[in-house]
């Protein structure tokens, strides 16, 4: 193990499994197992155990070989912050009003609706102790939540399960850095020590809908790159379970907040954004076991609590996966809102067969200005060959069209890539219809609270908390592109 991997693997390991506390866990809840998180951000399902062959990836496909895979799994949302709102109420963000990235974060806030709890507040009552952290907290303090909502620090009793009582079994959510890791300036070097050599960016196989620029090359190269440690990284969460003795008593699900940062993957409701790795691993969970069923991001929670024998409560739209008596889910659902400054409205709807898509601002261009995305390399880029008339017919349409058609309708066993728009294909025009109509009931259903545009001084209140930095240069490109969303919805785009 590299001095850097020993690093990372302390830092997420605080060294004693024991507590000084003289106190024992309640008999009751000392034969519940132990629940893990492993939540890596901006990551798709890039590992070896799904298919990926450019790198290899031990320690997931490993986990995955002792429990239960999930080929169909897929987030309620493409972004952080919605994406993990949702998965820690087991709610539809769009239904507890937690839809709008970064939202409520300043002098407005965001409330839960009656009723609702992040679920490590139900772990905690029912006598488990609750921990968040990863290899990048430092000292006390709690690892990423990125909730949209007010929620108690005190739902999490510490960053590590070390602080528990003897026997008390233990909620840990461990969040790891992820496809944000190749953003940093020092990656290359981070590669050689952990990894030794690097993917080769000449190897890497794009999609159809991105060039085959150097840029781009190298850009996801660095992402392989970023798997690649983080399955190191799941490789020491193991290695430290095991050497504590709690491997067999510890339920671990391995999954991601949404998929990797892309043009057409974060943020966006395509498969390269909404679809993430799922594998579950315990005491009776099947091992080796590959299911196609589709699942939810939010089912995770409904799961959790039912593993542990804590009552789900009835509001939760999470599932539990092994329920015997469930009835598998035959469509998933997802939504995009607004993201940082960039107000948008998309929603869709996806079966086994078909994924239908709505836009309901079709009269905005696919890349809308957008200060985060605009700083990428790779968008840059993008934009770049744009201007310069480099990028194909395909290209060009699905990345820099000046609008988008309101609908989209894909057949994705044949076009994967979600390439192909059959909604204005006659020959599918009742597959259009019957989703049209079952995206339709989901909204009124579920309570989607999209479907009134954010109030202006929430939207406000946000946009003063991303204001608020030193950069000179950052403000004004936020200022400026504030002042677009505010055209365009004044010229009713």
């Amino acid at each position: 193990m590299s001095r850097l991997q020993r690093r990372a693997f302390f830092l997420l390991c605080a060294c004693c499994a024991t507590s000084t506390a003289p106190a024992q866990a309640d008999e009751r809840v000392r034969s519940r197992p132990n629940i893990v998180w492993i939540v890596v951000d901006d990551m798709s399902a890039n590992f070896s155990c799904y298919g990926e062959t450019l790198i290899q990836t031990p320690h997931v496909d490993h986990l995955a070989r002792e429990g239960t895979r999930f080929r169909r799994a897929f987030v309620t949302a493409p972004v952080c912050s919605p994406s993990r709102s949702a998965l820690i109420t087991g709610m539809y963000q769009t239904t507890i009003g937690a839809h709008h990235h970064r939202s409520g974060r300043g002098v407005e806030k965001i409330h839960l609706p009656e009723g609702v709890e992040p679920v490590p507040a139900l772990f905690q009552r029912a006598g488990y102790y609750t921990a968040i952290g990863g290899p990048l907290v430092k000292g006390s303090e709690l690892a990423k939540t990125d909730y949209n909502f007010e929620w108690a620090p005190t739902i999490y009793n510490g960053n590590d399960w070390s602080g528990r009582k003897p026997g008390q079994p233990f909620f840990m959510q461990v969040q790891l850095h992820g496809g944000k890791y190749r953003e940093g300036k020092n990656w290359s070097d981070t590669v050689q020590r952990a990894l030794g050599s690097p993917t080769r960016a000449d190897a890497v196989k794009l999609p159809p809908y991105y060039p085959r620029d150097p840029v781009l090359l190298d850009d996801w190269a660095r992402y392989l790159d970023a798997v690649r440690y983080t399955d190191q990284q799941v490789g020491n969460v193991l290695r430290r379970l095991e050497q504590e003795g709690v491997l067999e008593q510890t339920v671990i699900f391995f999954t991601t907040d949404h998929g990797i940062s892309h043009a057409r993957g974060k943020q966006f409701l395509y498969d390269e954004g909404i679809h993430v790795p799922l594998i579950v691993r315990g005491p009776g969970i099947a091992r080796g076991k590959v299911r196609d069923d589709l699942v939810e991001h939010i089912d995770l929670a409904a799961t959790s609590l039912a593993l542990a024998g804590i009552a789900v409560p009835r509001t939760m739209q999470g599932r539990d996966l092994f329920d015997p008596g469930r009835a598998p889910r035959d469509a998933v659902f997802a939504a995009r809102d607004r993201c940082d400054e960039t107000v948008e409205h998309i929603r869709s709807v996806r079966t086994e067969r078909f994924k239908y898509i709505r836009n309901f601002y079709p009269e905005r261009p696919h890349l809308q200005p957008n200060q985060y995305k605009d700083a990428k390399p790779i968008v840059r880029r993008l934009r770049e060959l744009h201007e310069q008339g480099e990028l194909d017919a395909l290209q060009e349409r699905l990345l820099f069209a000046p609008t988008r058609p309101r609908e989209e309708l894909y057949d994705l066993q044949a076009d994967p890539d979600e390439v192909r728009n059959l909604a204005a294909d006659p020959a599918h025009r009742s597959t259009l219809e019957e989703l049209r109509v079952r995206l339709d009931h989901w909204i009124d259903q579920t309570g989607d609270r999209g479907r009134q545009p954010e109030p202006q001084a929430m939207y406000d209140s946000d946009m003063q908390v991303y204001l608020g930095g030193k950069n000179a240069n950052l403000n004004a490109a936020l200022r400026k592109n504030i002042a677009l969303m505010k055209q365009w919805a004044a010229e009713g785009k």
